[in-house]
């Protein structure tokens, strides 16, 4: 039974020897393929990356490891700091390369007329008239002012508030769904398929999307349903709206 006992565990050292020499062998099979051979370091990727990912944000996903010179691109990454305040534009798998040409400014993933909204808000989009969004001369990024009116009922007035105020425009379409140009800079046109038909001139409606709380654009909804919402371009250094709630007796006086 002694004998049994001691062979069992001599089996297991042996075991433990063996898996520590293979995985020496293997660890160290990059160094022994390379001993003749001409290499340079250079980033390669061990972990997948996501499209999006921060340069800065890597980690462990990369680390330097001696490549052949006859297969390094000319932008592999040899620094980490050329690449500095880029995310990667593509997923990154292991065992290739980090390439600078993958990795981009954080704007040129949105599609253009997007930007990003703020962390916790939440975002709505509502169709208006080109009246109602200053003539068109909105762009994505923009700050708007909100007025809301709500129809007469149940004994009161018709109604009209500045409600919102520095609300950020996270994309602006024509009512195709096409990026609507920026009409402060865009020669108005009118295309033949009418209101909304990939033009953005006089007469077509906007797809405004606008970053809010989750409770104002419940808000914002219930206008867009029961009454109307006119938007007004409200820079940072605009005196904000707060007139309070108006009827025709404030209006008219």
């Amino acid at each position: 039974m002694r004998t049994r006992l001691l062979g069992g565990v001599a089996a297991l050292i042996v075991a433990i020897i063996g898996t520590a020499l293979l995985l020496t062998y293997v660890n160290s099979a990059d160094q022994r393929a390379y001993a003749s051979t001409e290499t340079e370091m250079v980033y390669v990727v061990q972990k997948s990356v996501q499209a999006g990912t921060p340069s800065a944000s890597l980690g462990d996903s990369v680390a330097k490891k001696p490549v052949p010179k006859g297969v390094i691109p000319a932008d592999a990454v040899l620094d980490l700091g050329t690449i500095r305040g880029r995310v990667a534009s593509v997923g990154l798998q292991p065992g290739e390369q980090l390439l600078s040409s993958r990795f981009v400014d954080v704007n040129s993933l949105h599609a253009p007329g997007r930007v990003d909204a703020p962390a916790g808000m939440q975002e709505v989009t509502i169709k208006l008239p080109i009246e109602r969004v200053v003539g068109g001369a909105l762009s994505a990024g923009d700050t708007v002012g909100v007025l809301l009116s709500v129809q007469s009922g149940d004994n009161a007035p018709a109604q009209t508030q500045f409600t919102f105020n520095k609300v950020l425009v996270t994309g602006i379409q024509v009512s195709s769904g096409a990026n609507a140009q920026n009409n402060a800079t865009a020669a108005p046109t009118q295309s033949a398929g009418g209101l909304g038909g990939g033009a953005n001139g006089p007469g077509s409606e906007y797809l405004i999307t606008l970053a809010r709380p989750a409770a104002d654009a419940a808000r914002i909804v219930y206008a867009a349903e029961f009454g109307k919402i006119y938007l007004t371009k409200e820079p940072g250094a605009a005196t904000d709206g707060d007139a309070g709630v108006l009827d025709r007796t404030k209006v008219l006086r």
